[in-house]
């Protein structure tokens, strides 16, 4: 039997889905250079987007697969399904980084300031602000219509695709109404823990991990035992990703994240780690941190805030929480009917997504 370090290059897999996308945005870039220099703006916008990145949903998708099945007869389509999915994660950060007014996205201008700064170099009429969103808007729109096409044309046999894109139609649907949950709770300004994790499991943990692992299984001819059987392992493995992420956006370091410091305060994302620090802070911290998320704040205030939410348990508590839903994903995972090097592989992968350091 394989090992599983023997069968799984996490860096080689990562950079094959890298080129799999370039080829794939320089063959839509050929068939848009008719349109001109606006039309190359937005294509250098788009490879931009897609560099660079853990690639952990294309990995799940990969090994949702290969649960099922060793061996694919033709496994460049499979990368090439698997980096359908990178590309519907670029259009949510796309969309994401503008719907937060987040200025930087993995170490660089996010696009909306990206097209913004463009508008304002060239001196061009109207409101550069406008332009800059409205050029993220339409980036995050193509994105996603060029990740239905990538999966649609992946090259592997079409019934199994078409139960690929049945599971991938309800992934789109959840996570942009997830997405719709996170906006109008941050415009409530007040979130309960409950609804944090709704927002949390339909933003980003099921479309992260567990409809990747799905997407895979199905094109590898999975039925209705594994793939409630990868939900097993998926689901809370998924809601550990995302709180993981949720301490990252406030204690994470810059350098790491590609993200200014505390940048999920300033943004005044309503997160469960959020919603435990309101409800365990003493009544004057709660007040305080209340007041200032989702306004600017300078290094001490995200000093003061993140004192606050220490002080109240609720970082240790979200750490509790992830090592709870952790084991229950690998104990969920050694009872699967998977194939043993996927058993192996999803093992680290699972390591990997929750175990990042702050």
């Amino acid at each position: 039997m394989t090992a599983p370090d023997e069968a799984w290059d996490s860096g080689a897999f990562r950079a094959r889905i890298q080129v799999t996308l370039d080829e794939f945005v320089d063959e839509q870039a050929r068939r848009l250079e008719p349109l001109g220099k606006d039309a190359a703006r937005l294509m250098a916008e788009a490879r931009s987007s897609i560099t660079g990145g853990k690639r952990l949903r294309a990995a799940f998708c990969f090994w949702g697969f290969k649960a099922v099945r060793e061996r694919a007869e033709n496994e460049q389509g499979l990368v090439r399904a698997a980096a359908a999915l990178e590309l519907l994660h670029a259009s949510a950060l796309v969309h994401d980084d503008y719907m937060d007014a987040s200025d930087v996205r993995r170490g660089r201008p996010a696009t909306h300031k990206v097209l913004e700064a463009s508008h304002r170099g060239h001196g061009w009429k109207g409101d550069p602000e406008q332009y800059g969103a409205a050029g993220a808007i339409l980036l995050g729109d193509l994105l996603l219509c060029w990740s239905d096409e990538l999966l649609r044309n992946c090259g592997l046999d079409h019934p199994v695709v078409r139960k690929g894109l049945d599971l991938y139609d309800a992934t789109r649907s959840e996570v942009i109404t997830g997405q719709f949950l996170d906006v109008s709770s941050q415009a409530r300004g007040k979130s309960d823990v409950e609804t944090a994790m709704t927002v949390l499991r339909y933003k980003s943990a099921k479309y992260s991990i567990e409809r990747p692992l799905h997407i895979g299984a199905a094109l590898a001819g999975a039925g209705p035992e594994i793939q409630q059987a990868l939900s097993g392992f998926g689901l809370p493995l998924g809601e550990a990703f995302q709180l993981r992420d949720d301490l990252l956006g406030v204690f994470g370091d810059s350098e790491v994240t590609g993200k200014p410091a505390g940048d999920d305060l300033s943004e005044g994302k309503r997160t469960v780690l959020v919603a435990l620090a309101v409800d365990r802070a003493p009544t004057r911290d709660a007040a305080v941190l209340d007041d200032l998320l989702g306004h600017a704040l300078g290094a001490e205030d995200v000093r003061e805030l993140r004192r606050i939410i220490e002080d109240s348990g609720a970082h240790a508590a979200v750490e509790t929480m992830i090592d709870e839903l952790t084991s229950r994903s690998l104990e969920a995972l050694k009872q699967a009917p998977v194939t043993p090097v996927a058993r192996g592989v999803l093992r680290a992968l699972a390591t990997a997504a929750t175990q990042r350091v702050l």
